[in-house]
């Protein structure tokens, strides 16, 4: 079943009204992040700062919240978003904040880059206890957030967003190991990329209800380029890299072995990839799979954290 979308009378309270433009559902999947950076730096041999662990979880999930209303602020301009007919709320076609007349176009703008900014105070001070390494890599996490959808780039339009996923992603689990370890490490990079590819599947499945309104705005997303029925079989692509991944680097003592747990999601993944297979045409079909695609990835993250985390430390 899916959720109401938001109108004028669903937030009394004006927090909380910003709170959810923020999609605070969809945040996980940095918080899990955090945690495979976190447990790469507790692989190594490291103790874990708890004060810098929180600071950096904190404001990241701050930046992944100014990039999900920056998007809608763009998609509200190309008028994605408002053509979307075929979208399946609250998982594709925006928060709807824009559309239904909770905030102006000029209010989300100023809330979403209110909320990028509000993470560099955070970034200088972990810069200066932890690595001055922190400022390029935080530099570009956020600029691939802002790329994603805003112009010159808009990086999703041109059929580079999972790409954009995936870097974005990667650099929140090598940026949370950084602070931890003071330097730029290969394991972080390693542990990360599955986890990210995961991530991207999130948003290549929800590229199919969002297809004709993309293609109408003038969005060459991948599915838009491919059309479903080709576009369809990249999902499953996708998910045999990342779960491929996992297992080689176990395989090549790259990631210990207990990091194998992260594959204990496949079935989820193959299970959504199944019903992509069979309802690519048919948006109001794929919820289930929309949902094992974000179980599948946190649920891998997870478990790869785990798996790294009580994994004996390397020498």
């Amino acid at each position: 079943m899916q959720s109401a979308e938001p109108t004028l009378n669903s937030f009394s309270n004006p927090v909380a009204k910003y709170l959810a433009a923020t999609r605070p559902a969809f945040l996980s999947v940095t918080l899990v992040a955090c945690l495979i950076g976190l447990a790469t730096a507790h692989f190594s041999g490291l103790p874990l700062q708890l004060d810098k662990a929180l600071v950096t979880i904190f404001f990241a999930l701050v930046a992944h919240a100014g990039v999900n209303v920056i998007n809608d602020y763009y998609d509200a301009l190309n008028g994605s978003d408002a053509a979307n007919q075929e979208r399946v709320f609250p998982f594709t076609g925006g928060s709807r904040f824009i559309q239904n007349g909770l905030l102006s176009l000029r209010g989300a703008a100023w809330f979403g880059y209110a909320l990028l900014a509000a993470v560099i105070p955070a970034g200088l001070w972990l810069m200066q206890v932890s690595s001055a390494e922190l400022f390029w890599v935080g530099l570009a996490g956020l600029g691939v957030g802002w790329a994603y959808s805003a112009p010159p780039f808009k990086l999703m339009s041109r059929g580079l967003g999972e790409l954009a996923i995936v870097a974005g992603w990667l650099l929140v689990v090598v940026g949370t190991d950084l602070v931890q370890r003071g330097s730029v490490a290969l394991l972080p990079w390693l542990a990360g990329l599955p986890y990210a590819l995961l991530v991207a599947n999130i948003l290549y499945i929800n590229q199919f209800p969002d297809l004709k309104a993309d293609a109408c705005a003038g969005k060459r997303t991948l599915v838009v380029r491919l059309g479903p029925g080709e576009a369809r079989w990249g999902y499953l692509g996708v998910a045999t890299l990342a779960y491929g991944l996992i297992l080689f680097m176990v395989g090549r003592s790259l990631l210990p072995i207990y990091a194998a747990a992260g594959a204990f999601a496949l079935p989820f993944s193959f299970h959504a990839a199944r019903q992509l297979l069979a309802h690519a045409c048919h948006p109001a079909l794929l919820v289930p799979a929309i949902k094992l695609s974000i179980l599948a990835a946190n649920l891998g993250g997870l478990l790869l954290a785990a798996g790294l985390f009580f994994a004996t430390p390397s020498p």
